[in-house]
C-alpha cells in the first residue's frame, strides 16, 4: 500500500468545515428569539465568493487570502406574520491554500491539530492508603457543560461531586432525575451490587440524608431536587420551581449541556449503550450505567480506563478549531441582535439592521493571529513545511500546560502504533507533548486516530469455488448425508474438491469453509479502540503467493504484548513495516539501526537543513522523498495531462487534452518565512507529455522531483590531528570552491513613509550631510537600484522627516528666503542596511496610496527591498547526518591536507569515529558502506525502514564494486596499449576514460553490448566491462552481475557466489593461496592474509587511506563512504557578534543584551571573581565603571581615545545611584559621604561635570596619575 497524501488530514478538515462545520453552526444558532418573542431571525443557507485576491499578490502586499461570506438570513415577525429575507455579508473569512496554509497579513501560517481527551465516560481506581483496597470512580466530561466526579469511600459510600463542587451521594441524584424511593433504586442495581462485605448501594442509601422508604415517589423526587439545590447554591433561596429548573438547565438542556457527537459516540461505546448519536444530552440511563461500571470495578469484574490510550484522546483539526472559534463570535453576535430587537422599532427593522458582523470578525482574526495553535509555518525546507501541517499539539485553549504535564502523558503508549511517531518530538520541556502523525495515520469523523490493516480471513465462502481452489483446508469437513470424511484437515483444494465442498456446505447449511489463514488484499481503518483485542501480525510476516503465513508462529502484537501467536488467532497484519513512524523518522535510512535518542535527533535536525544552490538527491534515500516533497506543496505538479508548450524561467505552459492553456507562474528566489530561498526550477521542456501529477519544477530542497536536504559526499572515519575532537567536523575546501554546501538567505527591510503632524515625510535622493559616495546605488527617488551589492550601514531607501520648527536666526531667515522651503530642517531617518547584514539587492516593492487604497492610516508610501546573500561553508556552521551525528566545523582543510584513496581522491569531510560506539547510532556505518557501493556502481539506493538492506547484501554490494574496479583497472592498463596498437595518437585522448571507451567498445560490442551506451553512459561501461572480465576469468557474470542490475533481481545465492569471488580475486591479487578453498575457510584465509598485509578485506567497507600531508598510508584501514551530510540553519554568520559602542538601558545606563538589541556581553558575578582571582583591580574597575554604566566616565574616555589622551579615572556607576535611589525610595535614610564628609546628592539637578569622587574602593587613583605625582 502507498502512502497517502500527507497533507490530507488538514484539507479534509477545512472542507468539512466550509460545508458542514459552518451549517451546524447556524442551526445550532438559529432562530434567535427576541426577549418578547415577536421577533425571530435564522440564518440560512450560506456561500463564499470568489478570493479578493490571488495567492501570490496576498503574499506580495502583506494582506489575508480571505473569501467574502454570505448568508441568507430570514426575519420572522411573529405578529405580523411578515417575513423579509436578505443576504447578509458575515466579513471575509481566510481560506486555506491548496498546500494546506493560511496567508494571514500576507505571511503563511499553519493551524497545527491539538491533540486533547475527548469528551465521554472515564473509570479510574485510587490505593486508599488505609486500606490497601483499589477504589473505583468515574468522570464524566461532555464536549459543554457541567463535569460529574464519582468517587468510592472507604465505608462503600458512592458519592458524586457537580462541576467540582459540593460531594453529595450518589442517590440524591438518582432520586432527584426520578427515582424517588428506595425501592427503586435498590432495584436498578441488584443485578451488580452483590458482594455482601461491600454493599455499596446500602451503604450509600443509609449517608442519604434524603432517605424516603415509602412507596411516595414524587416526594422523594421533590426532596431530592431540593437538597441537590441547596447543596450546589447555597445561597439561593430553595424552591421547588428553582430547584426544577436548575436541574433541567443542568443536564439536559442542549444551550447548557451538550456531550457532543463525540461524548455521545464514546459513552454508547464504553457503556454499551444504543442511545441515538443525535441525542447529546445526559439521560438517566447514562447515570445508571456508569454507577454499575463502578461497582463492577470494585468488585473487580471490570477492568479501569487507561487514559493515556488513544482511545481516549483525540485529534481537534482546524476545522473543529476554527468552528469553535467561530461559534464564540457568533454567540457574542446573537447578544447583539437580541438586544437591538428589543430597541428598533418591529415594523420597520430588517435582517441587515439587526446583524453586526464585528464580533465574528474578531473572533476569526483573534484565532488566525493570535491563538497557541495557529503558527508561523516554518519554512526551512519542504520537510519542515510538511512535517508542521502534520503536527499535533497537546498544548493550547483546553489541552495540557508544560508545567502541569507529567511523565506518563508525554510517554510513549502502545496505542500510538501507526497513529503517533514515537520518535518525532522535540528534546526541551515540550518533549512528548508535541508530536506527530506517523506516515499512514488518518483521522475519522470523530476525530479518532486511524491506521490501515490488511484484514486476515480464516475462512472462505462456500458457494465460490474460485475462492477455494489452491487453499488449504484446515478443518476436517464431514457429508452431513453420509457421515463420511469428504476432506482431511492440511488438503490443498482442487477444482474437483471445491465443487464438492459447496454441495457439502449446502446440505449443512454452512456459508464458509475453513482454510488455512490468509492476508487478503482488503484494507480496513482501525481506531485504538477497535484494534484492542485483535492479534496484529507484522508487515514483515512471510506470505506466500496466496497469501498465507509460512511462519507457523508468525510474530504479532496484541495490545502491548508482542509475542508468536498461531495464525488462526490473527484477525489484521500491519500493511507497512513504516507505518509505525511518521514521515521525518521513515526518511532516515537503517532506521532500525539506530538509538531511539539519535533518531529523535536526526529526524528533528532534518527539517533545520538549509536549502542549497545546487541540490543533491540522496544517494541512499527511503523511498519516501518522492512523496514527501510532492505534498510539502513546494514543487509545481501538473494538474491534468497535457504537452508543454512553453518553458521560461518563471512560467511552464501546458496545452491540456480538451485545449486549455494552462499556465503555472514559478516562484523566483522568494524569501520563505526563515529567511531561506524559495526557487523553482523548470524539470520539462517545451514538447514533453506530462501526466497528471507529473512534477514540472523542483523548488529549494528538491532534486528530479525527490527530496534532497543535503549533499552526498565522500566521508572517513578518522581522527585527525585533534581537528575533530569534540564531534567537530573537519570539511575539505572543495566543498567550499565548488559551491556543494552553499545556501541563498533573503531578508526584506521595509520602512513607512508617513503623514506626520509637522508634515509628510518624503522618500527622496536628496538627504542631509550624505556625501555622493553613500548615495550612489540609488536612483532618483532615493530606492536602491536591483544588483547594488550593500554592507552594513548602506542606504537602502532614502528618507527625510521634518524636524519640530525652531526660532530662526538672521542667517538662516535670509537662507529660508533665498531657498523656499527647501532648507527648511529636516533630519535623515533613511532605512539602511543592519549591522552585520551583507548581500545583492534582488526585489525592491513600491506601495503608494494611489494605487493601493488598503494601506495603513497615516501611510502614504511603503517601499520593501529584499537582500540576498549567498553564505559559503564556513568555520563554526553546524552540520549533521541523518542518523542525529551532529557537529560544528572546526576547519576547511585544504584538497591537498585531506587524507586521500588509493587512487588519489582526497575524501571531502572526516567525523570522529568516537562519535560512533557511544551514540549507537550504527545507521550512518550501515549508510556509508551502501553509499559507497551505489556511488561507484552507479545506481541509487532504495532503502525503506525496518525493511531496507540487510548487511549480507551490503557485503555483496561492496564485493560487486570491488570486482568492478578491479575489471576497470585491469581494462585501462590495456587500453592504452591497444590504442597505441590501432594508431589512434595519445595526444588525441584527454584521459583514462577516452581511451578505455574506445578499449572497451572495440573489445565488448561483439559480445553483444551496446558501443553508444558504453560512450554514453560511465556505470553502464564499468559494468559492462567487470561482465565481460568475469566471463574471461571462468565465472557466471550474469549470476554475479546480473545484466540487468538491480538489487531486487539479486538473491541469496548470488550474493554468496559473488562474496566468494571476490575474496579469491582479492586474494589472487595479493598473492595469496586459495584454490582448494571454500565457505567458512575461505574467509578465514582471506582475513588472515588482510591481518598480514594491514589490507582491508574488500567486504567491510574499508579502505587504505594516505596521510594528506605526508603520503604515508595510515596504520590500519579506515571506513570510508558515501553519506548525505546536512547543513543546518544554525550558521555562524547569524551568531558572530562585535560591539564598541552602542544602546543603553535608560534606567541602569548599562549596555543591552543580544546581538539584535546590537548589545554587549555581560561581565556578570562569575567573572568578577575571576578578575580578583588574578587580583587586576584596574582592569575591574574599568569593567565596572567606564566599559558599563559611568555615564560621564564614559563620554570621557571615548574622547580622549579619539584625541590621543590619557583616560581619567572612573566616576560613581549609575547602578550605585540606582541602588541608593532604591534604598531611599524604602524609607531608608541612605547618604554617601566623599572624604570631605559632604553628602553627596542624587538629585536631577546634579550637573554631570560637577559629580563629587567617591573615597573608596570605586576611585583608586589610576596608574597614570600615581605616574604623574
Amino acid at each position: 500500500m502507498g502512502l497517502p497524501r500527507l497533507t490530507e488530514v488538514q484539507l479534509r478538515s477545512f472542507e468539512w468545515f466550509r460545508t458542514e462545520g459552518l451549517r451546524e453552526l447556524f442551526e445550532e444558532i438559529s432562530p434567535i428569539v427576541s426577549f418578547n418573542k415577536n421577533l425571530e431571525l435564522h440564518l440560512g443557507d450560506f456561500h463564499f465568493g470568489e478570493p479578493k485576491y490571488p495567492e501570490d499578490e496576498c503574499r506580495e502586499r502583506d494582506i489575508t487570502f480571505s473569501a467574502p461570506l454570505w448568508v441568507k438570513v430570514k426575519l420572522i415577525n411573529n405578529d405580523t406574520g411578515e417575513i423579509s429575507e436578505q443576504e447578509v455579508f458575515m466579513g471575509d473569512f481566510p481560506l486555506m491554500t491548496d498546500s494546506a496554509t493560511f496567508i494571514i497579513n500576507g505571511s503563511e501560517r499553519v493551524v497545527v491539530s491539538q491533540l486533547i481527551r475527548s469528551p465521554g465516560v472515564y473509570f479510574t481506581v485510587e490505593e486508599d492508603r488505609s486500606t490497601g483496597r483499589d477504589m473505583a470512580g468515574a468522570k464524566m466530561i461532555p464536549s459543554r457543560g457541567a463535569w460529574l466526579e464519582f468517587e468510592t469511600s472507604r465505608r462503600d459510600i458512592i458519592s458524586v461531586k457537580v462541576d467540582r463542587k459540593r460531594k453529595l451521594p450518589v442517590t440524591i441524584l438518582l432520586r432527584a432525575i426520578g427515582f424517588g424511593t428506595d425501592e427503586e433504586i435498590r432495584s436498578l442495581f441488584t443485578d451488580v451490587d452483590t458482594d455482601v462485605d461491600h454493599p455499596f448501594i446500602e451503604s450509600t442509601l443509609e449517608r442519604d440524608t434524603t432517605a424516603n422508604p415509602t412507596d411516595n415517589t414524587e416526594k422523594g423526587v421533590d426532596d431530592a431536587l431540593l437538597e441537590f439545590y441547596k447543596k450546589l447554591r447555597p445561597g439561593d433561596p430553595p424552591t421547588l420551581d428553582n430547584a426544577k429548573s436548575f436541574m433541567q438547565n443542568l443536564f439536559f438542556a442542549a444551550r447548557r449541556y451538550d456531550l457532543g457527537k463525540v461524548g455521545r459516540y464514546k459513552l454508547n461505546r464504553r457503556l454499551r449503550l444504543d442511545t441515538s448519536l443525535n441525542n447529546r444530552i445526559l439521560t438517566n440511563e447514562d447515570l445508571i450505567a456508569v454507577i454499575k461500571r463502578i461497582i463492577n470495578i470494585n468488585n473487580g469484574s471490570e477492568r479501569p480506563d487507561d487514559i493515556d490510550h488513544l482511545g481516549n484522546r483525540r485529534i481537534k483539526t482546524v476545522g473543529e478549531l476554527v468552528q469553535n472559534q467561530l461559534r464564540i463570535g457568533l454567540l457574542r453576535m446573537e447578544r447583539v441582535v437580541r438586544e437591538r430587537m428589543s430597541i428598533r422599532d418591529p415594523e420597520q427593522v430588517t435582517p441587515l439592521s439587526l446583524i453586526n458582523i464585528r464580533p465574528v470578525v474578531a473572533a476569526t482574526r483573534e484565532f488566525f493571529g493570535g491563538s497557541q495553535l495557529s503558527q508561523f509555518m516554518d519554512q526551512t525546507n519542504p520537510l519542515a513545511e510538511l512535517t508542521h501541517k502534520r503536527r499535533l499539539s497537546a498544548l493550547g485553549p483546553g489541552g495540557l500546560r508544560r508545567e502541569r504535564a507529567g511523565f506518563d502523558v508525554r510517554d510513549v503508549h502502545y496505542s500510538h502504533y501507526g497513529r503517533i511517531c514515537p520518535i518525532e518530538t522535540p528534546e526541551g520541556p515540550n518533549i512528548g507533548l508535541i508530536g506527530s502523525l506517523a506516515s499512514f495515520a488518518r483521522v475519522n469523523e470523530y476525530g479518532f486516530i486511524e491506521t490501515p490493516y490488511r484484514r486476515v480471513y480464516t475462512s472462505v465462502p462456500a458457494d465460490e469455488t474460485a475462492g477455494m481452489v489452491g487453499r488449504i483446508l484446515w478443518d476436517d469437513i464431514i457429508d452431513p448425508a453420509t457421515g463420511e470424511m469428504v476432506a482431511e484437515r492440511e488438503t490443498v483444494i482442487d477444482a474437483a474438491l471445491a465443487e464438492r465442498l459447496v454441495a457439502v456446505a449446502a446440505l449443512a447449511g454452512q456459508e464458509q469453509i475453513v482454510v488455512k489463514p490468509f492476508a487478503s488484499e482488503e484494507v480496513v481503518y482501525l481506531n485504538a479502540d477497535e484494534e484492542e483485542n485483535a492479534s496484529i501480525a507484522q508487515a514483515s510476516s512471510g506470505l506466500n503467493r496466496l497469501g498465507e503465513f509460512q511462519n507457523p508462529r508468525p510474530s504479532a502484537r496484541h495490545a502491548e504484548d508482542f509475542r508468536f501467536e498461531l495464525p488462526e488467532n490473527i484477525r489484521y497484519m500491519d500493511v507497512s513495516p513504516k507505518q509505525i513512524v511518521g514521515v521525518s523518522a521513515s526518511l532516515i535510512p537503517f532506521l532500525e539501526h539506530d538509538d531511539a535518542n539519535r533518531a529523535l535527533m536526526g529526524s528533528n535536525m532534518q527539517r533545520q537543513a538549509v536549502p542549497l544552490v545546487r541540490p543533491d538527491a540522496p544517494i541512499v534515500g527511503t523511498g519516501v522523498e518522492y512523496q514527501a516533497a510532492v505534498d510539502s506543496g513546494q514543487v509545481v505538479v501538473a494538474r491534468n495531462a497535457g504537452e508543454v508548450v512553453s518553458v521560461v524561467g518563471n512560467e511552464i505552459v501546458v496545452m491540456e487534452a480538451d485545449g486549455t492553456r494552462r499556465s503555472y507562474h514559478l516562484r523566483k528566489y522568494h524569501r520563505s518565512n526563515q529567511s531561506t530561498s524559495i526557487d523553482q526550477r523548470p524539470l520539462v521542456f517545451k514538447g514533453d507529455i506530462v501526466a497528471k501529477g507529473t512534477v514540472l519544477a523542483d523548488s529549494s530542497s528538491t532534486d528530479r522531483g525527490e527530496l534532497a536536504l543535503g549533499q552526498n559526499v565522500l566521508v572517513a572515519y578518522l581522527s585527525w590531528e585533534g581537528g575533530n575532537f569534540e564531534d567537530a567536523i573537519l570539511v575539505s575546501e572543495r566543498l567550499v570552491q565548488d559551491d556543494k554546501y552553499t545556501s541563498l538567505h533573503v531578508e526584506k527591510h521595509e520602512i513607512e513613509a508617513r503623514e506626520t503632524k509637522l508634515g509628510p515625510e518624503e522618500i527622496t535622493r536628496d538627504i542631509p550631510n550624505v556625501g555622493e559616495d553613500a548615495l550612489k546605488d540609488l536612483d532618483e527617488e532615493g530606492i536602491i537600484r536591483i544588483g547594488a551589492e550593500v554592507t552594513p550601514g548602506d542606504i537602502l531607501v532614502g528618507k527625510i522627516t521634518p524636524k519640530g520648527e525652531t526660532e530662526l536666526t538672521p542667517e538662516e531667515k535670509l537662507l529660508r528666503a533665498i531657498f523656499g522651503e527647501k532648507a527648511r530642517e529636516v533630519k535623515d531617518s533613511s532605512l539602511r542596511l543592519p549591522h552585520g547584514e551583507r548581500g545583492k539587492v534582488v526585489d525592491v516593492k513600491v506601495f503608494a496610496r494611489d494605487e493601493h487604497r488598503d494601506l495603513p492610516a497615516g501611510v502614504e508610501k511603503i517601499v520593501r527591498v529584499g537582500v540576498a546573500q549567498r553564505r559559503r561553508l564556513t568555520e563554526g556552521d553546524k552540520m549533521a547526518g541523518r542518523h542525529g551525528n551532529k557537529g560544528v566545523i572546526s576547519k576547511v582543510v585544504p584538497v591537498e591536507d585531506m587524507p586521500f584513496l588509493e587512487d588519489g581522491t582526497a575524501v571531502d569531510i572526516i567525523l570522529n569515529p568516537l562519535g560512533v560506539p557511544g551514540r549507537m547510532n550504527i545507521g550512518q556505518i550501515l549508510e556509508a558502506h551502501l553509499g559507497w557501493a551505489a556511488l561507484r556502481m552507479g545506481f541509487m539506493a532504495e532503502t525503506p525502514v525496518f525493511d531496507g538492506a540487510k548487511e549480507d547484501e551490503i557485503e555483496a554490494e561492496l564485493a560487486r564494486t570491488w570486482l568492478t574496479d578491479r575489471a576497470w583497472d585491469v581494462a585501462r592498463r590495456k587500453a592504452w596499449s591497444v590504442t597505441a596498437e590501432a594508431g589512434i595518437p595519445s595526444h588525441e585522448l584527454e584521459d583514462d576514460i577516452d581511451a578505455l571507451r574506445i578499449y572497451l567498445a572495440d573489445w565488448l560490442e561483439p559480445l553483444g553490448y551496446d558501443a553508444e551506451s558504453i560512450f554514453s553512459s560511465v556505470p553502464y561501461a564499468r559494468r559492462a566491462c567487470v561482465r565481460g572480465w568475469l566471463d574471461e576469468s571462468g565465472y557466471d557474470a550474469e549470476l554475479l552481475i546480473p545484466a540487468h542490475y538491480d538489487n531486487s533481481r539479486t538473491n541469496e545465492e548470488s550474493n554468496a557466489a559473488v562474496i566468494e569471488a571476490t575474496l579469491r580475486e582479492w586474494m589472487s591479487y595479493y598473492g595469496g593461496e586459495h584454490k582448494d578453498l571454500s565457505g567458512e575457510e575461505l574467509i578465514a584465509a582471506a582475513q588472515e592474509l588482510s591481518d598480514e598485509l594491514v589490507m582491508p578485506l574488500p567486504t567491510t567497507g574499508k579502505q587504505r587511506l594516505y596521510d594528506g600531508k605526508t603520503g604515508v598510508p595510515y596504520d590500519l584501514p579506515v571506513t570510508v563512504g558515501v553519506v548525505q551530510m546536512l547543513k543546518l540553519h544554525h550558521l555562524v554568520e547569524d551568531k558572530v557578534h562585535a560591539r564598541s559602542t552602542g544602546p543603553y538601558s535608560l534606567v541602569t545606563q548599562q549596555p543591552l543584551g543580544g546581538k539584535a538589541q546590537f548589545g554587549g556581553q555581560r561581565f556578570g558575578e562569575m567573572e568578577v571573581w575571576a578578575l580578583e582571582a588574578y587580583g587586576a583591580a584596574y582592569t575591574l574597575q574599568e569593567m565596572l565603571t567606564i566599559k558599563s554604566d559611568d555615564v560621564s566616565g564614559r563620554v570621557k574616555t571615548y574622547e580622549a581615545i579619539v584625541k590621543g589622551e590619557d583616560i581619567q579615572s572612573p566616576g560613581v556607576p549609575e547602578s550605585f545611584r540606582v541602588l541608593v535611589k532604591e534604598l531611599q525610595s524604602l524609607a531608608l535614610a541612605v547618604e554617601v559621604i566623599n572624604d570631605k564628609n559632604e553628602v553627596i546628592q542624587f538629585g536631577k539637578d546634579d550637573a554631570e561635570e560637577r559629580l563629587p569622587k567617591l573615597g573608596f574602593s570605586l576611585n583608586i587613583p589610576s596608574p597614570m596619575a600615581r605616574s604623574q605625582e
